[in-house]
């Protein structure tokens, strides 16, 4: 790994953001990196923005990504991916679950969800995964794993062993919900191997 890596999460109120970028810091302490986490909330509890923005490295001395330097953006709602592409840099991988969530403005019709999101991420970046997440996560049983989907995407872009993101799902994710998290994890996984093969 280079001395630091900058990830980006973002999505919408609701779909595990947090949850997913605790897993990813347990995941880099263990490996005994330094990280730094920063979260912004924009009425998440509504269905409103969410972004977290996770530092790792040798050493880290900020929790912030500048525009044009986060080296993966994973989003969970393809909306939420498109509004931060800016913020990947070149040749950088952005990780999209193709879920719309009609956000406020649209559900009172004051606006339009737009059209061919993916294909417009796809013209501002290189390196772009979709996941049907949320399809994979309700084959499962509960739809709310999407999140867990992600990260299982994520690791299959990083170079960490499959026994420290398993340790970090035992960590972080209450134990009657484990099992599934983990079945979710693998799907992601399996999704990510499936594509390249």
């Amino acid at each position: 790994m280079k001395k630091s890596m900058n990830i980006l999460l973002v999505g919408v109120g609701g779909q595990g953001t947090i949850l997913a970028s605790k897993i990813l810091s347990h995941v880099a302490l263990a490996q005994g990196w330094d990280v730094k986490m920063s979260e912004i909330h924009g009425m998440a509890q509504r269905g409103g923005s969410v972004v977290t923005q996770v530092r790792l490295g040798e050493k880290v001395y900020s929790p912030i990504i500048e525009p044009g330097e986060a080296d993966i953006i994973v989003g969970f709602e393809k909306l939420e991916a498109y509004r931060w592409t800016h913020m990947l840099r070149p040749g950088g991988t952005m990780i999209v679950n193709d879920q719309k969530i009609e956000p406020l403005p649209v559900l009172i019709g004051a606006a339009a969800y737009p059209e061919g999101i993916i294909e417009a991420i796809g013209e501002r970046v290189s390196r772009l995964i979709v996941v049907p997440a949320l399809d994979l996560a309700a084959k499962l049983g509960n739809p709310k794993a999407a999140n867990v989907v992600l990260m299982g995407v994520l690791a299959s872009v990083m170079d960490i062993s499959r026994e420290t993101w398993d340790a970090a799902l035992a960590a972080r994710v209450p134990a009657r919900f484990l099992e599934l998290n983990q079945r979710a994890f693998a799907a992601g996984l399996d999704h990510r191997e499936r594509k390249e093969a």
